[in-house]
C-alpha cells in the first residue's frame, strides 16, 4: 500500500540521518561547527517568527477602520460667486467694455441706461447721462491734460503741492475762482481744484440764449470720469469750459485727475466716460473711487 511504503521510507531516512549525525558529532571540530550553525538557525527561525507576527499586527491595525474622532476631513471653504471677488475696477472694465464704442459719441437712451446701471451697481454712484434735462454733447470723448487753475486771487503755482511741472493757467477758470480770497480758501476749495474737469459748455445748443442759467448750473457740477480701458474712476467737478473743437478733445482733466486715470504720460490723452453725478445732498466726496 502506498501510504505504508511511504512511512517506511521516511523512517529509514530518519534512521540514516541520525546515524550520520552521530558519526559527525564524534569529531570535536565537526561537533562545534554543527552546534554553532544549529543555534544560529534556531535564532533566525525565532526572529523571523517575531517579525512575521509583528507584520501581521501592523497589517491588522492599518486595515482597521479609524475611529470617527480621528477621521480627518478637509477644511470647509467659504465659497462665493467669482464676480464678488472682482474689484470695482475689474467690474467697470468688464461691464463697460462690452457695450461702449471706442470713439467720441453721445450715448443713446438704451446704452445710457445700461451704463448708468453698471456704474451704480459697481460704485453706488448715481451717474446720469441726462440730469435735470441737461446733457453734454458727448458722453464718451477724449480727455486732455490741463494745467492747475488759480484757486483765489494771488494764488501761484508754488501753492500747489502736487505735480507742479504741469504749470498753472494764466487766468481763472470759466466759472470764476474757487474761493474769494486766501482767507476763505478751505479744504473744500482745495479738493475742487485738485479734482476738476473741463467740459464743452460753450458748444451746447442753447448756451448763448440760456448762458446765465447754464453757467450757474454747470459751475462746479459734480461729475464721474471713468477710463474704460483700465476701469479707473474719479469723482470731479466742472472747473472750466473747453477744450476747443480744433484740439480733437471733448474733455479736460486736472493734473491729479489725469494722473489717477493713468492718462498723464505720453500724449496725455485718452477716451473716457463723463457723466453727471446725482448727489443733491453732497454725500459723495471728490477724488478717486476706491478700487
Amino acid at each position: 500500500m502506498p501510504s505504508q511504503n511511504l512511512l517506511k521510507s521516511i523512517a529509514r531516512l530518519e534512521k540514516r540521518s541520525n546515524s550520520l549525525r552521530n558519526k559527525l558529532l564524534k569529531n570535536s571540530s565537526a561537533k562545534k561547527f554543527f552546534l554553532k550553525t544549529h543555534l544560529i538557525a534556531s535564532d533566525l527561525r525565532a526572529r523571523s517568527s517575531q517579525l512575521l507576527a509583528g507584520a501581521g499586527l501592523v497589517g491588522a491595525i492599518l486595515t482597521m477602520p479609524a475611529p470617527q474622532s480621528m477621521v480627518l476631513t478637509p477644511p470647509q471653504v467659504q465659497t462665493q460667486p467669482i464676480e464678488n471677488k472682482f474689484t470695482v475696477r475689474q467690474k467697470l472694465m468688464t461691464g463697460l467694455q462690452e457695450i461702449l464704442p471706442h470713439q467720441p459719441t453721445k450715448l443713446g437712451p438704451e446704452v445710457a441706461a445700461k451704463v448708468e446701471q453698471i456704474i451704480y451697481e459697481t460704485t453706488d454712484v448715481k451717474a446720469k447721462v441726462v440730469l435735470e434735462d441737461q446733457s453734454l454733447n458727448h458722453t464718451l470723448g477724449y480727455i486732455g491734460f490741463e494745467q492747475h487753475l488759480t484757486r483765489f486771487p494771488g494764488d501761484s503755482l508754488a501753492g500747489h503741492d502736487e505735480i507742479q511741472e504741469a504749470g498753472i493757467a494764466p487766468g481763472r477758470g470759466a466759472f470764476g475762482f474757487f474761493a474769494r480770497d486766501s482767507g476763505s480758501f478751505t479744504t473744500r476749495e482745495y479738493m475742487r481744484e485738485k479734482y476738476y474737469c473741463v467740459v464743452q459748455t460753450l458748444y451746447l445748443d442753447n448756451w448763448n440764449q440760456d448762458h446765465r442759467f447754464l453757467k450757474d448750473w454747470y459751475a462746479f457740477r459734480k461729475m464721474i470720469v471713468i477710463n474704460p480701458v483700465n476701469g479707473l474712476a474719479v469723482i470731479c467737478d466742472i472747473g472750466d469750459a473747453g477744450p476747443a473743437e480744433w484740439t480733437g478733445k471733448q474733455f479736460g482733466g486736472s493734473p491729479e485727475t489725469m494722473q489717477y486715470l493713468d492718462l498723464n504720460k505720453g500724449p496725455r490723452k485718452g477716451l473716457v466716460l463723463m457723466l453727471f453725478v446725482d448727489d443733491p445732498d453732497n454725500k459723495i466726496p471728490l477724488g478717486p473711487i476706491i478700487q
